[in-house]
């Protein structure tokens, strides 16, 4: 789980030590899911595929996360937590893509996060069931102009349990803001997914350090079982 350790020279582990950073929160008592972006266009076809057609894929690392998911998702279905999906897609020709087509140029494709496409749509292996909710957003956090924080605070949730993709963007920017609305974020290693493993890598060490528990799914499964005895 800790691949970030390889990165990290002596002087930065010594300022952790020092700083008392990556101390563990631990889980509340009312639990509840996130699977963000989990869409076609980030996860492309499980047996691999051609980077031309979902040029925004990356198959060989979302696909053992989506098997992850689908065990949490089980879990958390079983101890009647709730669960919310995110999906990214915008419509350029209701202009609502902000800044993000100057910084990021998708083609005109079916196979991107275009809205109306087989690419935006959510992977069907983990499909969302009757009672989930669903959320289309425009910006890489969950919460930013979205109904998630109330929806939260209605159930009273403590513990938002992230999975998803990608790691160094719309995870990230949803456990900062869960952190920043005292949510405690629990991020499984296993179950989200980055494109490079740099990323991966680094943006699982900065969230553990300083804004969530990053374990791996075996643990989230556990207390999910806990709270369903």
């Amino acid at each position: 789980m800790q691949d970030w350790r390889r990165y990290l020279s002596d002087g930065d582990l010594a300022t952790i030590e020092r700083g008392k950073w990556a101390r563990p929160v631990g889980y509340g008592v009312r639990p509840a899911v996130i699977v963000i972006d989990v869409q076609n266009y980030m996860a492309g076809e499980e047996a691999g595929n051609d980077p031309d057609k979902y040029p925004y894929a990356a198959p060989a690392v979302a696909w053992p996360a989506v098997r992850q998911i689908e065990a949490i998702l089980a879990a958390a279905r079983g101890a009647g937590a709730p669960i919310i999906y995110t999906r990214f897609a915008i419509d350029r020709e209701a202009g609502d893509a902000g800044l993000f087509d100057a910084k990021i140029g998708a083609p005109e494709s079916e196979y991107v996060y275009l809205e109306g496409t087989h690419g935006s749509e959510i992977v069907k292996d983990i499909a969302p069931q009757p009672g989930d909710l669903v959320i289309t957003k425009k910006k890489p956090s969950s919460f930013f102009g979205t109904p998630l924080l109330p929806y939260l605070i209605e159930r009273r949730v403590d513990t938002l349990i992230v999975t998803g993709g990608s790691t160094c963007n719309c995870v990230r920017a949803t456990v900062f803001d869960a952190f920043s609305y005292n949510f405690r974020a629990i991020v499984p290693s296993d179950a989200v997914f980055d494109r490079m493993p740099i990323s991966q890598a680094i943006n699982l060490f900065d969230m553990n350090r300083c804004s969530a528990d990053v374990v791996e799914t075996s643990a989230v499964l556990e207390y999910l079982a806990g709270l369903k005895a």
